[in-house]
């Protein structure tokens, strides 16, 4: 079969490209070794899928090159997707921090994105596994329902995030075989964990600012059986390294220096979970009496904690590193190098804040990709 345009891929990206690039008169199909697209869609938001966020920026993004992703996200916005939304009339609300999520559920999202498939007459092959990729004058795939030949490869595959939905290295190893370069791959938005030996706290929730380096953020950290979840971690551990530590504020905008000394622990109690604040008093070594309001103070906004590790690529939310940007055209998403071989979504070395912006990361990169 030839097609102009083969994507890998039946995520959020792959499905968004290939409607966009179908309506627009090509001929293009999409292979996805599960049964069925979209399944990791299914599962984001809790169910309910964050698609965008409303502060979309290029600040909200790792890469390598930081500048890299402003150019897709200026041509596709989240605006131009709840554009999208109101046509097929899905629903949604803003939950926190510009956070938008399906009213319902995830599932409209996927329908959304494959009835735009099929309004651009888009060929899904499913439950398809690719052997081998070449290229000459057009590319060349191996795959279990025969070969098939397109003058255009898209790889959308995603990252190595949730192996048990079928998350695999194909794309890097794409990328590899026709010369472009890697970024490592690393778990991002992913729990941290604690060397064991740690009070059992698992359950417990408070709001902190976690830092790590210059960056920060403010949300909710909450304990597991095994560390620090919570989106306040999984945001800072995209930023984090095996080794450093990460400073919490347990108690942000509050000026604890000022409590009598007499009455710290009945505030702490207060104002933390009372049995953390027991907890942290215990950790800290503070005893009674208790030492200067000024120190505790400062121990309070400046605790340090150094995580053992990430809980790996089985409870990340997304992959950090991928194909990187520097061989790739970030107007057209294309290999500088590789004419018709383009990469978009989660395998490019771009990695979105929690908060819908992955999503919107994979809506703009496919819409760079398929104006092509």
């Amino acid at each position: 079969m030839v097609y102009d345009a083969i994507v890998i891929g039946a995520g959020a990206a792959g499905l968004f490209y290939a409607a966009t690039a179908g309506q627009r008169g090509r001929r293009v199909a999409v292979i996805d070794h599960s049964a069925e697209a979209g399944r990791k869609i299914l599962i984001s938001g809790g169910g309910r899928a964050n698609f965008t966020n409303l502060r979309v920026s290029a600040a909200n993004f790792l890469s390598s090159n930081p500048h890299f992703a402003k150019s897709a996200l200026a041509r596709f916005t989240p605006a131009d997707f709840l554009r999208l939304m109101a046509a097929h009339r899905i629903r949604y609300h803003e939950k926190t921090l510009g956070q938008l999520f399906c009213d319902r559920s995830a599932r409209e999202l996927l329908d959304l994105l494959l009835a735009e498939c099929s309004k651009g007459n888009v060929e899904m092959l499913l439950d398809t596994r690719v052997s081998a990729v070449s290229r000459d004058t057009a590319f060349h795939l191996e795959t279990t329902r025969g070969p098939l030949r397109s003058a255009a490869l898209v790889i959308a595959t995603g990252g190595l995030s949730i192996p048990k939905l079928g998350a695999t290295g194909f794309g890097y190893d794409v990328a590899r075989q026709f010369g472009l370069k890697v970024i490592p791959p690393f778990p991002a938005l992913v729990p941290l964990t604690l060397t064991p030996g740690w009070p059992e706290l698992s359950g417990l929730s408070t709001a902190v600012r976690a830092s790590c380096g210059k960056q920060q953020f403010e949300e909710k950290l909450l304990f597991t059986h095994r560390g620090l979840s919570g989106p306040a971690i999984l945001q800072i551990s995209s930023y984090w390294k095996p080794g450093e530590a990460l400073k919490l504020d347990l108690l942000p905008g509050t000026d604890c220096a000022a409590i009598p000394p007499q009455e710290a622990r009945k505030v702490l109690a207060q104002r933390l979970p009372q049995r953390l604040a027991e907890a942290w008093l215990e950790i800290e070594g503070f005893t009674q009496p208790l030492p200067s309001m000024k120190k505790l103070d400062a121990r309070l906004h400046g605790w340090t904690v150094t995580p053992s590790g990430t809980e790996g690529f089985a409870k990340a939310e997304v992959t950090g590193g991928g194909v990187d940007t520097a061989d790739l055209s970030s107007k057209t998403m294309e290999a500088k190098r590789v004419a018709g071989l383009f990469f978009i979504g989660e395998v490019v070395d771009v990695t979105g804040w929690l908060g819908g912006y992955n999503f919107q990361w994979a809506w703009s990169s496919a819409y760079a990709a398929a104006q092509a």
